[in-house]
């Protein structure tokens, strides 16, 4: 038995795929599913099985278009209520692949439908679970995600209730050398205090893992409720799109229309000017030159998340790169959370029609008084490091639907935790509040006034 794990480091997302006497079996599998023939051919494999763990809500998996292609079996619970073809897979259900068998646990607490499949070996030994979202390296899955998604739904309390049953009735259950090899690393947002380990043992875990230590249920849920991350606005959409299957990877990239560069003097005509404009480019040439309106969600680790989080599912948005190669990649990485086919259209923007004043932060250094300043960092951030005493706190995730919450009666300056975010909330405000109040980014600078 060979298991290989792939990485997505954008969204923090490990699949796998497990050969066996010339038989593969993919385990939670990514948007494009090119990586998983390339290593097929390579080990002279066929992929016979796809399981997913869960309808998962941080990416779109490819599970559908890998059937379609290769006549791979899907499994998955029968509590999913998935809507492709495929198998049940559920408590007491086995596959045999090559020489070994996959057994299917029930493990719910991060959704209802959540399995956890355990690799027994040729002496029928168990040496590996994949544990999807129930159990990662240092944590457990987060409980809130399908309080109003997926065929089946369930409350964060009882969800909770649930992780704790299923880590202690059945995931520790498990030998101790038993490798663990979770769906997520550091950086998800399906948990909230994951390691930057990509796999570990149950032994191991049994020690450091703060969610498989001795408690009640009571103090276990109270603990695993507490300070979760945010909900990008995607999650429940893509959620939707995995129970259904997701259009082929190379066709729905394929049909984004990608256009002539954009220069301002044409754009007022052939431009829809009630769109979204997400412009990817550094925020030094956005500064200089970008077209009215335009966020600047730039090409950073963490593009998809944001996108998913200041785009709504369903708006349609134009999309701006630096250069063609950027472009291309950025359609690819716009897929890997179903918004492909919102992107109206995608372009170069050669020059733009508006420009924004860099600020100077020395000027609030001597009169902070004279500024509204807004804090769009996260809670938990605020709450650990606090930078401007008299800050107004808006997260950028929220920031389009609460401008009105904002004084304007003094120029604003916006900042985050080191610039990436507030390239994007400074935009955001210059649109929604054009003529109303002068908007400044205090950018990198907020590093001067950290503690």
């Amino acid at each position: 038995m060979k298991i290989e794990q792939f990485e997505d480091k954008n969204l923090a997302h490990y699949s796998y795929a497990i050969v066996s006497n010339g038989q593969i079996a993919l385990i939670d599998p990514a948007r494009n599913p090119q990586p998983y023939y390339d290593f097929a051919k390579k080990n002279n494999a066929v992929i016979t099985a796809v399981i997913e763990t869960h309808p998962h809500a941080d990416f779109v998996s490819s599970h559908l278009e890998i059937h379609t292609t290769t006549g791979a079996t899907i499994y998955v619970s029968r509590l999913l209520g998935a809507e492709y073809p495929h198998e049940t897979f559920d408590d007491g259900d086995a596959i045999i692949l090559g020489h070994i068998t996959l057994k299917s646990l029930n493990t719910p607490g991060h959704s209802p439908d959540s399995i956890s499949i355990v690799a027994i070996n040729e002496e029928n030994e168990p040496v590996a679970v994949f544990t999807g979202d129930t159990l990662f390296i240092g944590d457990c899955g987060r409980p809130d995600l399908r309080e109003q998604a997926g065929a089946i739904t369930a409350t964060r309390t009882d969800l909770a209730k649930q992780m704790y049953h299923s880590l202690r009735d059945t995931l520790m259950t498990l030998p101790d050398n038993v490798q663990i090899y979770p769906a997520h690393g550091a950086g998800s947002l399906c948990g909230k205090g994951l390691s930057e380990q990509n796999s570990s043992t149950m032994k191991a875990e049994k020690v450091s893992n703060w969610s498989l230590q001795e408690m009640s249920e009571e103090q276990f849920v109270t603990r695993l409720l507490a300070d979760q991350p945010f909900i990008p606005k995607y999650f429940p959409f893509a959620v939707g799109v995995n129970k259904k299957g997701a259009d082929p990877y190379e066709t729905s990239i394929a049909g984004v229309d990608v256009r002539e560069p954009v220069a301002c003097e044409t754009c007022r005509l052939s431009l829809d000017q009630t769109l979204t404009i997400i412009d990817t480019r550094p925020q030094d040439e956005f500064k200089k030159s970008h077209l009215k309106n335009a966020i600047n969600l730039m090409n950073d680790v963490k593009f998809e998340t944001w996108l998913g989080s200041i785009v709504n599912p369903g708006e349609k948005f134009y999309l701006i790169a630096e250069n063609e190669s950027v472009l291309h990649q950025l359609i690819g990485r716009t897929a890997k959370i179903g918004y492909e086919s919102q992107i109206a259209e995608a372009f170069l923007l050669t020059t733009g029609n508006t420009d924004t004043k860099v600020f100077e932060s020395d000027t609030l250094k001597r009169n902070e008084g004279s500024f509204t300043i807004l804090d769009i960092r996260n809670p938990s951030e605020v709450r650990e490091k606090p930078i401007f005493r008299n800050a107004v706190h808006i997260p950028l995730y929220e920031l389009r639907e609460r401008t009105n919450e904002i004084p304007v009666h003094k120029p604003i300056v916006v900042h985050c935790a080191g610039g990436y975010r507030s390239a994007a909330g400074s935009s955001i405000l210059e649109s929604q509040l054009s003529g109303t109040a002068e908007v400044y980014d205090l950018s990198y600078a907020v590093k001067q006034f950290q503690p």
